[in-house]
């Protein structure tokens, strides 16, 4: 995507990173710093993996087509039709990271290369665990307890599972929480989740939730979190 080893960092945060100053992603996101250079991301997390999510359809015979990973809009011009490419990229370490960012372009390539790099300046840490009670084995296969998020009319309840029940959700949830490194959790989903881009959105913002709920005293110690 881009030369490492030709980056000149252009704002505070990316010359502290550069020069090793800050070491630790954590450093930046416990203290609010927002990222503006992706490069921060790819030299303090590294094995970032990207997903495109399928927010797009093809124009079928009988007016359904297959899903694809991008979204094509048309505005009349006076020289004829100009095309919009829009997509949606999700990125994660299977680690705990995660990041989803929209990126729109005339040209196809563009748009996907300006939401990847907004999915890297939206990056966030999801603590995991093991909250479901049937379970109880301490590691961090599942989420720590149920969580909510909210995109536009969609809203999404993620519950933690026990161990061996996979990720009971559509295929486009799985690929986020496969991202991050959930292996088991349930599902509810409310609203028009035909929405394929809210109902991204709402997923990361049930994630991101887990973070910001306060946590009982002695929960960390136990191996209900990581």
């Amino acid at each position: 995507m881009y030369n490492m080893d030709n980056w000149i960092p252009k704002t505070k945060l990316g010359k502290m990173v550069k020069s090793g100053e800050i070491s630790s992603i954590h450093e930046i996101l416990n203290n609010g710093i927002k990222i503006i250079e992706p490069e921060v991301v790819d030299t303090l997390v590294p094995g970032l993996r990207t997903d495109l999510m399928k927010i797009g359809q093809s124009k079928g015979k009988f007016g359904g087509g297959a899903r694809r990973p991008f979204r094509r809009t048309q505005k009349k011009v006076r020289e004829g039709s100009r095309n919009t490419y829009t997509y949606l990229a999700v990125i994660g370490d299977g680690n705990g990271f995660v990041g989803i960012g929209k990126g729109s372009s005339r040209e196809s390539m563009q748009a996907r290369l300006r939401a990847v790099i907004n999915a890297k300046r939206n990056i966030k840490y999801v603590f995991r665990g093991c909250g479901d009670w049937e379970c109880g084995c301490k590691t961090t296969h599942s989420l720590p307890f149920k969580s909510e998020g909210k995109a536009a009319s969609v809203r999404v309840v993620l519950k933690p599972a026990p161990k061996g029940t996979g990720l009971v959700l559509s295929d486009e949830g799985k690929k986020i929480l496969k991202l991050v490194g959930i292996k088991d959790a349930w599902s509810e989903t409310y609203g028009e989740s035909r929405t394929r881009m809210n109902y991204a959105y709402a997923i990361v913002a049930a994630l991101a939730n887990i973070r910001t709920t306060k946590i009982p005293e002695g929960y960390l110690k136990h191996g209900g979190v990581k």
